[in-house]
């Protein structure tokens, strides 16, 4: 075993407990590879303004930008549903805490 562990404080779904989540009742972190970050809204402007502010919120909290993969843009044409759902596909690691952990330890 490496002396050079990192230990991550992670809660069920293996995210940060410290983690900045969506505050919206229609967004949320997906558990997939690359952890979408879900943001759902009738109005497009809104969706992307909740997903800056919690970039935002996040990269704050990481204390370096967050690692987004990809954007990725849908709609949900069903009634019930809300209409754009906008997707931040980021790196595990980040939402894990990986890079918190790793400067904790120096």
């Amino acid at each position: 075993m490496s002396e050079n562990q990192v230990t991550l404080d992670l809660d069920d779904a293996g995210l940060a407990q410290g983690l900045p989540r969506p505050q919206h009742e229609l967004d949320g972190i997906q558990d997939v590879p690359f952890r979408p970050v879900q943001f759902r809204d009738n109005d497009l402007p809104t969706a992307l303004e909740r997903a800056a502010h919690w970039l935002r919120d996040t990269q704050q909290w990481l204390g370096e930008p967050v690692d987004v993969i990809a954007v990725h843009l849908d709609y949900d044409d069903r009634s019930e549903a809300a209409y754009y759902e906008l997707k931040l596909l980021c790196n595990e690691e980040d939402l894990a805490g990986a890079p918190i952990a790793v400067r904790d330890r120096h």
